[in-house]
Order: C-alpha cells, then sequence, then structure tokens
C-alpha cells in the first residue's frame, strides 16, 4: 500500500469536533447516515450587496463543508435565498426588503433578487467558495411553506389575529431552552412589537397583506387549500420548509451567524419540531461577527465594504479569505484596512514561498497530521495556517507539494496556482518615480519609495536594464 493510502485511510478513521450551539459544547460529529453529511446554511437576502461581514460567514460554511469533504464525507449541502418575507425590523413589522428595493430603484421584485444574487454568486466564485448543492427560494416553495403552516394548525400551534397567522410559543414547551431565553418577565415590544399577539415571543407564520394587489409579491392561500387571506410566508417559515424537503425532518448540521440564534434559529427550531414532533438538527454551528473599532461591522459602525470595493482598495479577494481564516470562526475577527494590507503581505510571500519549491512527489505525514488534528477541532484555521507556515519554512521538510495541494483544498487559497502578476498603476507610478531617482543619485528617495512600494505588498529589484516588480 502506498504512503499516501495510508495516510488517506488513517484519516478516516479521526475524530472531528464541533461546538454544538444546541449543547454549548465541544462534541464528536457522528452523521445520522455515514457517509453522507446534510448542511443547511442560511442564505442571503437578496436586497443588497452583502458586505464583507456577510462573507465572513459563508467562508466558515465553506471551510466547514471542505473539512467534511476532506475527511471522506459525501456533503450535501442546501443555502436559501429569501426573496421574499424578510422584513426591514428582521421582526413581524416594517415594509419587506424586496419590496423596499424595488421601489428605491424602480424594478420588479425579481429583477432585484435576481441581481443580487448574481452578485453574490460572484463574491463565492472570487472567494474560492464551493456552491451549495442546492440553492432553494423562498418564492419557488410556498406550496410547501404552507403546507407546513397547515400543519401546525392541525396540531393546535398557530392563531389568527388581523395581520396575520402566527405561531403560539407559549405551546412549544422547550422554546427557550436553544438561546436559554429568560421569557418570564419579558416585556412586550422587549423583543418584537406586541400588537395583537398572545405573547411576545410569538412569530409570524403568514403575514396578510395590508392592501392586496399593492404588493408585487403576495399569494392567495385559497389556491392551496386554505381560507387565509392574500399574504406572504414569514422570514422564519422558510427555511424550516425547505430544508426538509431537500434534507429531511431530521439532518446533521445547520448554519448561520450568532445574530440568527435568538429569535431565527430559535423560531426554526419551534415551528419544525412542533410540524413532526422529532428533533430537528443534530448540530448547530454558528460564526461570530467581524467587528471593527470592536463593534459589529454595520452602516452605524464603518467597515462595511463590499468585495468589490476592497478590490478597488487595492485587496485581492483571496487575500480576504486569508484574512479570515487567521481568525477561529467563534471568535470576533477585527477589521481593519491595515489588519488586511498585513494579511495581504502574508498571503503573498507564502505563496512567493511556495512558488519556489521543487515537487518531489512525496507526502509529509507528520504535517499533515498536525493540519488535520488542527482543523478536525472544531474548524481551527489559525492552527492549522500556522502549521502551514511552519513546513513552508522547515528546509528539511520533504513532500512540501503534495502536503501543500492536500492542505488547500481546505484552505482553498489558490497556495500553487501560478498567476501572472498585475501591478496596480499607482506601484508602478511609484516605481517610475523611484527609477528617476535613482537614476539623479537621489538615493535617499529611492530608499524612501522602495520602502512605500514594500509597504503595500511589493519588492522592485534593480537590474541592468531597470528594475523588476514582484509580489512579497
Amino acid at each position: 500500500m502506498s504512503l499516501e493510502n495510508l495516510v488517506g485511510e488513517e484519516r478516516m478513521k479521526k475524530k472531528i469536533l464541533f461546538f454544538n450551539t444546541l449543547s454549548r459544547k465541544i462534541e464528536e460529529f457522528k452523521p445520522i447516515n455515514p457517509p453522507n453529511v446534510g448542511i443547511y446554511e442560511c442564505g442571503p437576502t437578496v436586497y443588497w450587496y452583502q458586505h464583507i461581514g456577510n462573507l465572513r460567514r459563508y467562508i466558515f460554511g465553506d471551510i466547514l463543508t471542505r473539512v467534511l469533504q476532506y475527511n471522506g464525507y459525501e456533503v450535501k449541502r442546501v443555502m436559501n435565498v429569501t426573496d421574499v418575507g424578510h422584513l426591514t425590523s428582521d421582526a413581524d413589522e416594517g415594509e419587506d426588503k424586496i419590496e423596499s428595493a424595488a421601489k428605491k430603484e424602480h424594478k420588479t421584485a425579481k429583477e432585484i433578487s435576481n441581481f443580487y444574487l448574481s452578485v453574490f454568486r460572484d463574491d463565492f466564485e472570487k472567494l474560492n467558495i464551493q456552491e451549495p448543492n442546492i440553492w432553494c427560494k423562498a418564492t419557488e416553495h410556498i406550496k410547501e411553506q404552507i403546507e407546513l403552516i397547515k400543519r401546525l394548525e392541525r396540531g393546535g400551534f398557530t392563531y389568527t389575529t388581523s395581520d396575520g397567522v402566527y405561531f403560539d410559543t407559549s405551546k412549544f414547551k422547550d422554546y427557550a431552552k436553544f438561546a436559554r431565553l429568560k421569557i418570564k418577565g419579558l416585556k412586550a415590544g422587549a423583543r418584537v412589537a406586541l400588537g395583537d399577539k398572545k405573547n411576545p415571543t410569538d412569530f409570524a407564520l403568514w403575514k396578510f397583506s395590508e392592501k392586496p394587489g399593492i404588493r408585487q409579491q403576495e399569494w392567495d392561500p385559497k389556491d392551496f387549500g386554505t381560507n387565509w387571506s392574500i399574504g406572504f410566508p414569514g422570514w422564519h417559515l422558510e427555511c424550516s420548509a425547505m430544508s426538509m424537503k431537500y434534507l429531511g425532518k431530521h439532518f446533521d448540521i445547520h448554519t448561520g451567524g450568532i445574530d440568527h440564534i435568538q429569535i431565527h434559529h430559535t423560531n426554526e427550531i419551534a415551528q419544525s419540531e412542533a410540524a413532526t414532533g422529532k428533533k430537528f438538527v443534530n448540530y448547530w454551528m454558528h460564526s461570530n461577527f467581524l467587528t471593527f473599532g470592536k463593534e459589529k461591522v454595520a452602516k452605524s459602525t464603518g467597515g462595511l465594504f463590499t468585495l468589490t470595493e476592497l478590490q478597488k482598495e487595492g485587496f485581492t479577494p483571496l487575500a480576504y479569505r486569508y484574512f479570515v481564516l487567521t481568525g477561529h470562526y467563534r471568535k470576533p475577527l477585527e477589521f481593519s484596512l491595515e489588519s488586511l494590507e498585513n494579511a495581504q503581505n502574508s498571503y503573498y510571500r507564502l505563496k512567493n514561498i511556495i512558488s519556489e519549491i521543487k515537487d518531489d512527489k512525496k507526502i509529509n505525514k507528520k504535517y499533515l497530521d498536525d493540519f488535520e488534528n488542527a482543523m478536525n477541532n472544531d474548524l481551527d484555521t489559525p492552527k492549522a495556517l500556522a502549521v502551514l507556515w511552519k513546513f513552508v519554512r522547515d528546509k528539511k521538510a520533504s513532500g512540501k507539494i503534495k502536503t501543500i495541494k492536500k492542505m488547500d483544498s481546505v484552505f482553498g487559497l489558490d497556495l500553487l496556482k501560478k498567476e501572472r502578476l498585475q501591478i496596480p498603476a499607482e506601484i508602478k507610478k511609484l516605481a517610475n518615480k523611484r527609477e528617476q531617482a535613482r537614476k539623479s543619485k537621489d538615493w535617499k528617495l529611492a530608499d524612501e519609495l522602495r520602502e512605500k512600494i514594500n509597504k503595500q505588498g511589493y519588492i522592485i529589484e534593480d537590474i541592468e536594464r531597470g528594475f523588476v516588480l514582484k509580489k512579497l
């Protein structure tokens, strides 16, 4: 048996550990139906561009998927696309985000959702994020959502108000368990507006249109065999209906951001388990925020860049991916352009070192084991990157190219990809200015310009005919 096959067999026997939000503990991952693994990932509301804080969460989902695939599992990953029902308050009041964007941009709701979904998918490609096996739009699963409400209605978990059909959280005894809520004494308005709801934590399953015919996206439930008024599904409903359609009533992993825990995922669990009488998901995994000035990246705090805007600032998408991997997914990651610049320089330096390595066709089992142990221990990407850096700097280590290739199947950083260097115009301008300084024998200015070039991630080498620019 070859060393490579032996390494593969040993890897399959290794434990994978994940932090499970459900238990608040590190647990060994045991799939329901090995080697198959079902993952549902909360996707975007496609009414605007996704900022880099949002994208951190999808890089986490991609790393999770790659680690499972690396360990030999067949992953079925499903991601929803919210193109209706997500209100501006993130609760049960306010205007639908898609409808609002359509009015603002003078487009149809479908044009809005299709455009911003296409941008989102472009960001996936730039960041080497694997696309899910299934993209599922809320508007294309109205039947499934109504059927789920009808099932809840038959079970006695719903009631109707003047503005919609609601889930009665008092009927689901474990409602507070997942988010560890203290419901007793929770005041109306402390979480969502009470209106004519029975409990502050109750949430809309179906919202009635205030004036039918004005909204672009609304449906008549009578077409699906029920007598509610014309309207649209609640935001939380879609994830339960679509995840169960594609992954079954009980599946392995559900991911999202930590901001989903208290309301969105708590509501998903309640409506799903009330409808089926079964446990919904075995492992809940949540990524933490990208922060700016110690606050969550948002319009109010700054740092709200899109990936395209970072590119215009001179950063490559994979440098941002590298930056994200330097922090553990469960911890806040502080963002600044300076920290991203440092990450980009490190990424370029790493690729430059690797480009000089010759392939000896071997595998380095020791370093690969260290890498696997880090990644299988709750996706410890900072530790795994440290292993990689130690490996590339180890002059005595063999098997570098094939081992790096295996590591990069998880990192997704294109570490072995040969790229044609695209020099930004500003860097070329600095280099030409430095060349003039050298010709004028202004060595002080030439040194200052060299330092400026280095700080932006490039090196300049003097040659007989002038100079050559390279990435650090």
